[in-house]
């Protein structure tokens, strides 16, 4: 039996900063302290369940880990904001590798930058990781998916399926540093993507967590619109269903009156250009691809 304070220790090593910023306190404490917020404050929770959101079969734990943190850290860059802090909290059986686990949290936080500043350990049946991000979006203010209007252009910020791809040739037994499999077991949040986003003022944004064909139908009915899809980028060893609605890509999918501005501040930042894919009109019934209606196709929790 390992006592508890052992755990923490271990764990507290393996997540703690060695540098930690003057007057903030992270693990270790009751709570954390964080130096004052710059802008608005920004607040997300996101929960990865083992053979929920990952197959035990298929993936090293430490990739359920990575994947809480990445997925909810994405949510901070939907809104164009930057990472302040997160906290994690832990539940599982006895025996499981939580030094293993923390391995993949880690590696998250350092990736994003977002330093864990805290958490909780607890016993349960499965294995499942929550994670609360705290963020700030300073100057203009958060970009939110209600605020596309008819006349903007749809962007994204890179070729779509890549995850779900990875996912099919992982379980045709490719092996784990395929970079299809990369990409389902360690995303990558479209941080700096979603600030340069912020700075261009695009009028709406989100990321890309569920699958196109069915966040694009979420932000339209947000911005209680519609749209028109008349390009899919595909990305390389994905097929167009996966890129449609295979969903874990976290790319951001933003809307904007004027694209040239925003491809011009991604090009002056060094980012791959934001890709054109369709058009937001008035009629919120109007929600086609190649000219039929699209479904909303894509990943939900069966509750």
């Amino acid at each position: 039996m390992r006592r508890e304070d052992a755990v923490l220790e271990r764990i507290a090593a393996i997540v703690g900063r060695r540098t930690i910023p003057p007057g903030e306190v992270h693990v270790g404490d009751d709570a954390a302290v964080l130096a004052p917020i710059v802008g608005e404050t920004l607040v997300s929770t996101d929960v990865a369940v083992l053979g929920v959101h990952l197959d035990p079969e298929l993936f090293p734990l430490e990739d359920l880990g990575y994947k809480a943190v990445a997925s909810a850290v994405s949510d901070l860059a939907a809104m164009g904001g930057r990472p302040r802090a997160a906290v994690v909290a832990v539940s599982s059986p006895p025996g499981t590798d939580l030094e293993e686990l923390h391995r993949g949290i880690a590696d998250a936080a350092a990736m994003t930058n977002c330093p864990i500043v805290g958490g909780d350990l607890t016993r349960a049946r499965d294995v499942s990781v929550a994670v609360t991000v705290i963020g700030e979006t300073p100057g203009r203010g958060s970009v939110l998916r209600s605020g596309a209007q008819p006349g903007d252009t749809i962007l994204v910020t890179g070729p779509l399926g890549r995850s779900s791809a990875g996912l099919r040739r992982r379980r045709g037994g490719a092996p784990l540093d395929d970079a299809l499999v990369v990409a389902h077991r360690r995303p990558w949040p479209r941080l700096a993507e979603g600030i340069a986003a912020r700075h261009a003022e695009v009028n709406a944004m989100m990321d890309l967590s569920d699958g196109l064909g069915l966040d694009l139908h979420r932000l339209a009915n947000a911005s209680r619109v519609g749209f028109v899809l008349t390009h899919l980028p595909i990305a390389d060893g994905a097929t167009e269903d996966e890129a449609l609605g295979g969903g874990e890509d976290y790319e951001l999918v933003m809307t904007t009156k004027d694209p040239a501005r925003l491809q011009a501040i991604f090009f002056s930042r060094g980012l791959r250009a934001p890709i054109e894919i369709g058009l937001v009109v008035k009629d919120v019934t109007t929600r086609t691809w190649r000219g039929e209606p699209l479904d909303a196709l894509g990943w939900q929790h069966e509750l």
